[in-house]
């Protein structure tokens, strides 16, 4: 019985308390986070550029 009070309570918790976002707002978060990842992804690349270069400037690799 405990198992279909929590469905039930779990199903009004999703219907009548969530505030669900719109479109636009989606829309603006899933931009918000892709230049987010570009951004974090450029740095990355960049800090691996410079090590790489820093090695092979320490050990003379070409």
């Amino acid at each position: 019985m405990k198992i279909v009070q929590s469905i039930k309570e779990s199903y009004n918790e999703l219907v009548h308390k969530v505030t669900w976002p719109t479109f636009n707002e989606l829309i603006n978060s899933s931009v918000a986070v892709l230049i987010a990842s570009l951004i974090i992804a450029l740095i990355v690349w960049l800090m691996d550029l410079s090590f790489e270069a820093l090695m092979k400037f320490i050990y003379g690799l070409f």
